[in-house]
């Protein structure tokens, strides 16, 4: 199905405690397209997700077993600057959650963290990660104002923004658009088809009709198990396990 990867996951397991959430994941992430992870909720998407950044280093009582590789390298590795790898693979959560202080600083936080003082260098970055984010328009007259002052939609616009904001390769999304109105979803969705022109972006969602128009490939997890994984269109059209095929029609989920 591709010849390169972005990300190649081996062998993967993830415990909670005695909790086995996450089992024998098998996967590769193709760069600069869109792959969704499908599921009914707790079956492990978003705890997989959270696995390709070191989120669930942050978790008591997690063990991982396996191999997560970005671009050939372990980031499970010993001696990994887990700093560096989420500037490399950005996070944007399911609810909105800018900073509450100016959309300016929003953006400007993590170049700032990152050593770059300059302003112009500064006030270019933050143009460049809004317009990114299909945004700039709509704020660029009130920068100064509070980001808390926002829309939903908005809000998640500039949390998408200030991923872009440390130039990052890969975007990680976990259900950007559940807590959105339609419209807000669909300016997501359409940003998407730009962001993977740049990024290699991979999204959780419980929302099947969103998979089918934004992802490129499609993984389905049920129960913390991979079923299956393939080009979003053949997924969709023509299951290869019954499990996958059940839930696509709807008879769980």
């Amino acid at each position: 199905m591709m010849e390169t990867a972005k990300i190649k996951v081996k062998k993967l397991n993830l415990y909670y405690g005695d909790n086995h959430a996450l089992k024998d994941i098998d996967i590769k992430i193709r760069p600069k397209a869109v792959t969704a992870f499908i599921g009914p909720s707790g079956c492990g998407k978003s705890t997989f997700l959270k696995t390709l950044n070191r989120m669930n280093d942050l978790v008591e009582n997690v063990k991982i077993e396996g191999e997560v590789l970005l671009d050939e390298k372990d980031i499970y590795a010993p001696g990994v600057d887990t700093t560096i790898l989420r500037k490399k693979v950005g996070m944007v959560f399911q609810q909105p959650n800018p900073f509450p202080m100016s959309i300016y600083d929003n953006i400007a936080y993590g170049p700032r963290i990152h050593g770059i003082k300059d302003k112009r260098k500064l006030d270019e970055i933050v143009e460049e990660s809004l317009r990114g984010a299909a945004i700039f328009d709509e704020v660029k007259d009130r920068l100064k104002k509070n980001a808390l002052g926002l829309s939903g939609g908005q809000q998640q616009r500039i949390c998408i923004a200030r991923a872009l904001a440390v130039c990052p390769e890969v975007l990680l999304m976990d259900e950007p658009t559940s807590a959105l109105d339609p419209i807000s979803t669909s300016k997501i969705e359409d940003l998407m088809e730009d962001l993977k022109k740049k990024y290699t972006v991979v999204i959780v969602t419980h929302n099947m009709q969103q998979a089918v128009r934004v992802a490129d490939d499609t993984a389905f997890f049920l129960l913390g198990e991979l079923i299956e994984f393939r080009e979003t269109k053949l997924l969709f059209s023509y299951p290869q396990d019954k499990r996958t095929e059940d839930y696509i029609t709807g008879r769980f989920g």
